[in-house]
């Protein structure tokens, strides 16, 4: 949870003060010294090609509802990321895809309920037909010439960039 929702202490509710503390501004329980730290939101995308077109999902929930992305989503706590990369994938697109290895990690919320950094795999198709599903209105392949409109800076910079 975002430093800014906290107005309560989790352990005894008392409302909180903010404090400089650890580098920064952090909401703190001037009762029992509970301290809020946020966890970064991490989400994981994965960069499939085949015969030289590339997989996405168009969006079919804001923000950036209608426009087009690679299949992501958010990493559930606990989970390996290379493998959210491939659920999200199936979930979105109904293909299965081993995933082949890191292309970069992009850092940067690009909304406010983004994640603050993203994992970017290589995936190599195993199987699957292509059917959108899960939050994804449409899912095809592109050619990298002629890619439709993209909904983030980040898949913008990896389809530019690998």
């Amino acid at each position: 949870m975002r430093a800014e929702f906290i107005k309560y202490c989790p352990r005894c509710a008392t409302p909180v003060q903010k404090k400089f503390c650890y580098g920064q501004e952090r909401p703190v329980c001037p009762a029992c010294g509970w301290m809020h730290f946020a966890d970064p939101k991490v989400a994981a995308a994965v960069l499939v090609e085949r015969d030289g077109r590339i997989l996405l999902i168009q969006r079919g929930n804001d923000p950036f509802k209608g426009l087009w992305t690679l299949p992501a989503g958010f990493v559930n706590a606990g989970e390996d990321p290379a493998l959210a990369a491939a659920r999200e994938c199936l979930e979105e697109t109904g293909l299965t895809i081993q995933i082949t290895g890191i292309i970069d990690i992009v850092a940067g919320r690009e909304h406010a309920r983004g994640s603050d950094f993203v994992i970017f795999y290589g995936g190599q198709l195993t199987g699957g037909t292509l059917l959108a599903a899960d939050d994804a209105s449409d899912a095809g392949w592109f050619e990298r010439g002629d890619l439709p409109e993209l909904a983030f800076k980040s898949t913008s910079h990896i389809l530019t960039n690998h």
